[in-house]
């Protein structure tokens, strides 16, 4: 019958074919990709833990590369010297060096989303402002205000940073701290399978975009800084604890009919931060049903922990906890294998004979 068709039904028969082959084709690859929602509130680690993946399964970070966040890492200092400095004000702590004081009068109207690079001048006066004792006190009631986890790191190496041929290291690019805006995806091979992490914004203002992302999941990553049991939220003005907006968000979640064939796995972040600062402040202070010993980082993680798996009873099983620190390769590493043949059991035994 063919030999009786039109040039424009055999033109309209190659179209079809072609349409079908592909739609064949997309179903492939559909099957043979993973989509992993990575979920959490605002600096819980995700974008950290995207780093990660870059760094064990993809192309890592090049010198070229490395040299791109320079100007990020200078707007992180002063991100953080800004914050301090306007801490020592609401927390009337007095400056104990006029050095220090001097300092961070020059420094206190610098508007660090422009800048580019670090002064003489200005290096001077942070290194003077940060080695203050009363900026020290300032820095150990960290709690009471906002300020990034990286702030210490960074401040404590000032000399090798302000070095004129400094080169940021990959530790440096890690700690990095932009927040997230949108969706961004980052597809990565392992075993002719493609994973596509989604990474979107956890501040509250960017939540209303997470429901583009929510069809074709396969897992949903979620991330909690576990240490920020004794913090406030800084995006509200009712003093929410940070730890139980976290532990709403993880409730909502969890319970999204999207989701309900999809596996959550819980990344219990910033276990080091945890361990740190237990030895301060007491677990029970903010979450009365803790009844273990006070500085016991073991016993307050597994009730934080305990907390979150058993949000939704109905779903408590269907929850894999891990405990990480998103700024630790090996960690990260070690975690990240033990969750990506969880997923290819559960999901794609057929793609992958054998596993």
């Amino acid at each position: 019958m063919a030999c009786f068709l039109s040039e424009e039904q055999r033109f309209q028969k190659r179209i079809n074919s072609e349409i079908e082959r592909q739609l064949q084709k997309d179903r492939k690859d559909l099957k043979n990709e993973l989509k992993l929602l990575l979920l959490g509130t605002g600096e819980a680690g995700k974008s950290t833990f995207i780093k990660q993946m870059r760094i064990i399964h993809g192309e890592g970070y090049s010198k070229n590369d490395r040299i791109k966040f320079k100007i990020l890492v200078y707007r992180n200092i002063f991100m953080a010297i800004s914050a301090l400095i306007k801490a020592m004000d609401f927390l009337k702590i007095p400056y104990e060096s006029e050095s220090g004081q001097a300092g961070a009068q020059q420094l206190k109207d610098v508007g660090y989303e422009t800048k580019l690079a670090i002064t003489p001048k200005e290096a001077q006066d942070i290194t003077s402002v940060w080695r203050d004792e009363g900026v020290q006190k300032c820095y150990q009631r960290r709690r009471e205000y906002q300020l990034s986890d990286s702030a210490k790191y960074y401040l404590d190496d000032i000399d090798r940073i302000l070095a004129e041929d400094y080169l940021p290291t990959t530790q440096d690019v890690l700690r990095t701290r932009a927040p997230t805006t949108g969706i961004n995806e980052y597809p990565f091979h392992i075993r002719n399978v493609i994973f596509r992490m989604v990474d979107v914004g956890g501040q509250r203002s960017e939540r209303r975009k997470w429901i583009h992302c929510f069809e074709n999941v396969t897992s949903v990553m979620f991330l909690v800084a576990i240490s920020e049991y004794d913090q406030l939220l800084v995006e509200a003005d009712e003093g929410v604890n940070r730890m139980r907006e976290s532990l709403a968000l993880f409730e909502t979640i969890v319970g999204y009919p999207w989701f309900k064939r999809s596996s959550i796995i819980l990344f219990l972040n910033k276990k080091d931060l945890l361990e740190e600062k237990i030895m301060t402040s007491h677990l029970a202070d903010f979450f009365p049903d803790y009844t273990g010993p006070k500085c016991d980082y073991l016993q307050a993680r597994e009730f934080i922990a305990k907390m979150f798996i058993h949000v939704n009873e109905e779903r408590s099983a269907d929850i894999y906890p891990h405990f990480t620190c998103a700024t630790d390769t090996e960690n990260i590493k070690f975690v990240f294998d033990v969750v990506k043949n969880h997923i290819l059991q559960q999901h794609i035994v057929e793609v992958i004979p054998g596993l």
